[in-house]
């Protein structure tokens, strides 16, 4: 199983980015996605989670209402579209795929993959 995640980059604060991540040898439908974040010095937080079908998006306080996730089941690629980003926002961003949906604990999920680095300037 690989996902492999990428788009992250240096961006100024305000503006925005798109995360992608493909996975391969996996029966993508079957599973929940979801992404996390890693900022220097912290642990890994939940950023979101989107269902297998799609139909379902979960999202953390800090990021609600400035980013989206979405699936195509077809391209077995998860996204994360990231609007108005803030310094905070600065960390290296993983996908991870689960079989429940919506977790929050990084330790329930079944997969991860190697993240992408996404900056933020002031």
């Amino acid at each position: 199983v690989q996902l492999q995640a990428s788009g992250g980059g240096l961006v100024q604060a305000g503006g925005s980015l798109r995360l992608s991540c493909a996975a391969s040898e996996l029966t993508f439908s079957s599973y929940n996605m979801g992404w996390f974040r890693q900022a220097p010095g912290k642990e890994r937080a939940f950023v979101g989670a989107i269902s297998r079908s799609g139909g379902s998006t979960w999202f953390a306080d800090s990021v609600k209402g400035r980013f989206t996730i979405s699936r195509d089941n077809a391209k077995n690629t998860v996204y994360l579209q990231m609007n108005s980003l803030k310094p905070e926002d600065t960390a290296v961003y993983y996908c991870a795929a689960g079989l429940v949906p919506g977790l929050t604990d990084p330790s329930r999920y079944n997969y991860w993959g190697q993240g992408t680095l996404v900056t933020v300037s002031s």
